[in-house]
């Protein structure tokens, strides 16, 4: 066999001979152990989730400005909707690596207009923002919309609003990874599957989703998921996440 790297030839010599002479059986390449955990599913939630989010409290969720007070946002027939001027919500508890699914569903009444429209955003690790945003025939810039990386990324795909206006977000989730002197290893990275349909592809982060200016790469540890108030009465039920 030959093979040419650059300008050089590299030579292989491969013993079909001697391969021929090893004898296998099924059984050499089979193991048995260690077994992977067992996760069941009950009301689509799998069974070693955390569930942030079911309806009934607010328990895993406090001030982003005050992590000492609770969230304020209006918890009504099972459904936390932002409460203006009240500010972000994060969680108690912070991730690195997670699977994340989370539900959504714009303002019923229709308002303003591009990023002025049922404007909410959800940030992994407290940094990274994906856009939560009415995008039913209200065009705005394209990594602004709903599914981008926040004035990163844009959507693979616009996936628009389903019959009864819930969205689905479901997102898997690398995080950047740095050493002992806070220097980058490894950029974070994620999928987004919008209502089932794969918006971004193992999408690397740049760093921070600023809304001025450039990304900045900030050596941090693990973070808390948070949810945006800006200002506009966006709807959320059914979250959760496993940490990976």
């Amino acid at each position: 066999m030959k093979i040419q790297l650059g300008s050089t030839l590299l030579f292989l010599t491969l013993s079909i001979s001697s391969m021929a002479q090893t004898k296998f059986k099924p059984e050499d390449t089979e193991f048995y152990s260690p077994n992977p955990p067992v996760v069941t599913v009950h009301n689509q939630v799998p069974s070693d989730a955390i569930v942030l989010f079911d309806g009934k409290t607010l328990d895993h969720w406090v001030s982003r400005d005050n992590p000492t007070q609770p969230a304020e946002w209006t918890l009504e027939n099972n459904i936390l909707t932002v409460k203006p001027k009240t500010g972000d919500i994060q969680t108690k508890q912070t991730f690195e690596d997670f699977q994340l699914h989370l539900e959504w569903k714009s303002p019923a009444v229709i308002k303003g207009e591009g990023q002025g429209r049922g404007n909410s955003g959800l940030f992994l690790q407290g940094r990274y923002e994906i856009q939560i945003l009415d995008n039913d025939d209200n065009p705005t810039y394209v990594n602004g919309q709903a599914g981008s990386l926040y004035k990163q990324r844009p959507p693979l795909v616009e996936v628009r609003a389903p019959e009864d206006r819930w969205h689905r977000y479901d997102i898997i989730y690398k995080a950047p990874r740095f050493n002992k002197d806070g220097m980058l290893i490894s950029k974070g990275t994620f999928t987004l599957l919008h209502n089932g349909v794969v918006v971004q592809n193992n999408t690397v982060i740049e760093g921070t989703t600023e809304y001025i200016g450039l990304p900045k790469m900030q050596a941090h540890g693990a973070g808390p998921i948070i949810l945006q108030d800006h200002g506009d009465l966006v709807n959320f039920r059914n979250i959760w996440i496993r940490p990976l």
